[in-house]
């Protein structure tokens, strides 16, 4: 099979050929139908081979962990599943058993480092081996085409709105910062969930007037030093919360300007920007709090398919097949795309 993968640090990802796994005891091979891009799978193929090694990721490797599909083949021991069910994998991994997966917060398990798309084999291939029939979701009426971006953007996206929904007040406002892949869905989970007017920023105008037609309230072309103003003069106090899908400094310079007192800013965007310098009285909301985190839990993920399958959120994807991957990428670093760039194998 085709396979799009880091053959080497430092170096582009390659389209490649690559056998196509067996599924062992307790594990699921699955056929995939769609994988999601993410700006992360950019950021690994830049990353220094000592700092992969070190994290346990080893190459080669296939990249993509935004996966749906359907069911292949599966290992002895394996049940709930059939040959053919449609799918969708979980992004994150996670062991199952360690004191955060049993508590339900799986996205902090430690094996969550090496996964599906970094550091394993991912979806971007014809067929991907599940580890455990833990780690698959099964489908009722989603196309798996297009549901794998769910259990990325769509699940992460959703962990940063759950957080800060007992911080917003009825008729408060919530501010979503990037309106791209993670972004987009967080306007259409702060709709599904709250009464919050929601004010969209993004200094793409095609993104803005794709978060107005998603039900945004209000759309602010991009950061700039008057943005905690403007937000300011349309709250009266700031913004409930404000959420960071960017994470430059900027940004969160901004965000944290325009959270109110007892509001939260949630720091989400891998954009290497820095908390300012602090002090008690300056910046940092009163009474309010300050987060990030990284990716999302297996029940976040039934969540937003729960939500998808009830019609209350889109899974808008821009298709490409797999010898296109490249233009893919390009698409989605460019900001050009409508919904998520998904890869279709075959």
């Amino acid at each position: 099979m085709q396979a799009y993968r880091i053959v080497e640090w430092e170096h582009a990802p390659e389209l490649v050929e690559a056998p196509v796994p067996e599924p062992g005891p307790g594990q699921v091979l699955v056929a995939v139908a769609g994988n999601g891009l993410c700006h992360s799978d950019a950021m690994m193929s830049q990353m220094p081979g000592a700092l992969g090694e070190a994290i346990g990721w080893k190459v080669p490797f296939t990249l993509g962990h935004e996966i749906g599909g359907r069911v292949a083949s599966l290992g002895s021991g394996v049940t709930g599943f059939s040959e053919g069910d449609p799918v969708a994998v979980i992004s994150p991994s996670s062991c199952g058993h360690c004191t955060w997966c049993v508590r339900g917060e799986d996205n902090n398990c430690a094996q969550s480092l090496v996964g599906r798309g970094y550091g394993q084999d991912g979806g971007l291939a014809g067929y991907v081996l599940v580890s455990s029939a833990r780690e698959l979701v099964k489908l009722a009426t989603l196309d798996p085409v297009v549901a794998g971006p769910l259990t990325d953007a769509g699940a992460t996206s959703y962990h940063a709105v759950k957080r800060v929904l007992p911080r917003i007040r009825p008729g408060g406002t919530a501010v979503v910062i990037g309106t791209g892949g993670l972004g987009s869905y967080a306007v259409q989970h702060l709709l599904a969930l709250s009464a919050a007017r929601v004010v969209a920023i993004d200094p793409v105008a095609d993104r803005l007037a794709y978060a107005a037609e998603l039900g945004a309230h209000v759309t602010m072309e991009g950061v700039t030093s008057d943005t905690a103003r403007e937000i300011i003069a349309l709250t009266g106090d700031g913004a409930d919360a404000v959420l960071d899908f960017v994470g430059i400094g900027p940004t969160i310079l901004a965000g944290l300007r325009s959270t109110r007192r007892g509001g939260a800013f949630g720091l989400v965007g891998a954009g290497q920007g820095h908390l300012p310098q602090v002090s008690l009285y300056d910046l940092l909301p009163k009474d309010g709090e300050v987060f990030t985190f990284q990716a999302s839990t297996i029940a976040d993920a039934l969540d937003v398919i729960a939500l998808a399958d009830a019609g209350r959120i889109r899974a808008d994807a821009d298709l490409f097949p797999l010898d296109r991957v490249v233009e893919a990428y390009e698409a989605m670093e460019a900001g050009t795309l409508r919904g998520r760039a998904v890869v279709v194998p075959g």
